[in-house]
């Protein structure tokens, strides 16, 4: 008599739901301890990381009421350096990592009051950040709009290229024996109240020890998860723009120049390859994915009041993205409170600058069952009815 994919004996310790950059990094850094790891998904290093512009800035991404991720995202920067060595030492690959360091710029008195105290947040927080006059932003960056009022210089905040770092990871993985698996997870297994493994869309059961559901956007929608431990996860729209900067205009923007433009943020952030990514918008229209010519319009508007020389770079790619984000705009990860089944998602616009850390976390609790102590406030328990009884 056959067996249901649920009887199956377990075939890998781990079993990864997602192959984005968060996925693969806990796939990664799972079978550097030495459990056999398997990831799901039908595309590996797609996802996010395709649209994301790649800007690790932990500083200039401070918002009010986001201290305690400021601490974790903090953490993740200062492994960077270290992360991107390894990961390159083991695909010998570029990764297109630059410590260029971030400038973000007021164009009005209102944008100037708010960089101000933004400022001032910083400070508080023990961060480093300088405060330049808008002759100084100029001088730094003269390709900057006449009419810039002041700036922010934060040399701490650098960035790297997702698309490079999604496919170092597939690499790493490979290498390290992860099998992938290039189809879509379907359905959670669950016996004994206990996560055991998915069936995949094909119909194949795939079975293991531990899952780690870490799909994105997509996270809250796979079936089979119960109701109480289904991650309330919500898909972000971005739209972003790639120019190409041709010789004749280089050096365009030696860093990361961002801005607040009548409200809305706008980001240039320049690759060493020429290429220059405009973003980012943030809308909250479901699984909506398409690009809009008013998406496009305001990107390239907002981007020329801050740098008028863009209208002269050929645009190269328009395309739009989903984040993941959660209800407090911060990661899950961890344990849920359903045995065998944990989460890495919710990363919302900090899933690249998270990379490392989630990896380490990840990996720490897939060894031990618990959670190390600076990832603690972001277990998943924190939107249960009952995390109160659920251990950390």
């Amino acid at each position: 008599m056959s067996r249901t994919p649920a009887e199956r004996s377990v075939t890998s310790d781990v079993l990864v739901v997602g192959g984005g950059i968060i996925g693969l990094v806990t796939a990664w850094r799972a079978a550097q301890r030495g459990f056999t790891t398997t990831v799901v998904d039908p595309e590996p290093g797609g996802g996010a990381a395709q649209v994301a512009a790649g800007m690790l800035a932990a500083v200039t991404e401070l918002h009010y009421g986001e201290q305690t991720l400021l601490g974790l995202n903090l953490a993740s920067a200062r492994r960077y350096p270290d992360f991107v060595a390894e990961l390159t030492e083991a695909t010998g690959q570029d990764l297109g990592y630059r410590r260029c360091g971030t400038l973000a710029v007021a164009l009005d008195s209102d944008d100037r009051a708010h960089l101000r105290e933004l400022h001032a947040l910083q400070i508080r927080s023990g961060l480093e950040s300088e405060w330049l006059s808008g002759r100084e932003c100029r001088r730094l960056e003269p390709m900057l709009a006449p009419g810039v009022r002041g700036g922010l210089r934060v040399d701490g905040d650098h960035q790297i290229d997702p698309r490079r770092l999604a496919k170092g990871l597939v690499t790493a993985c490979e290498r390290a024996g992860v099998v992938f698996h290039r189809t879509w997870a379907e359905r959670l297994t669950v016996v004994r109240e206990r996560a055991t493994g998915v069936v995949t869309a094909g119909g194949d059961g795939l079975a293991a020890a531990q899952v780690v559901l870490a799909a994105g956007s997509l996270s809250g929608r796979l079936e089979g998860v119960p109701d109480f431990v289904r991650p309330p996860v919500r898909p972000v729209k971005g739209q972003v723009l790639r120019l190409t900067v041709p010789k004749r205009y280089a050096p365009f923007l030696s860093r990361t120049v961002r801005a607040v433009v009548r409200g809305s943020h706008v980001y240039l952030v320049p690759r060493e390859s020429g290429e220059l990514v405009v973003g980012a918008t943030s809308e909250e229209l479901g699984w909506d994915t398409t690009v809009t010519a008013g998406g496009v319009y305001e990107l390239l508007r907002d981007a020329h009041e801050l740098v008028p020389g863009i209208t002269e770079l050929p645009l190269t790619e328009t395309r739009a993205g989903l984040r993941p984000g959660s209800p407090d705009n911060a990661p899950l990860l961890g344990p849920t409170g359903l045995d065998g089944l944990l989460l890495a998602t919710g990363h919302h616009r900090n899933g690249v600058l998270l990379t490392p850390v989630t990896g380490d976390v990840m990996a720490h609790v897939l060894a031990s069952g618990e959670l190390p102590e600076e990832a603690r406030p972001f277990t998943p328990h924190r939107f249960s009815p009952t995390r109160t009884e659920q251990p950390v």
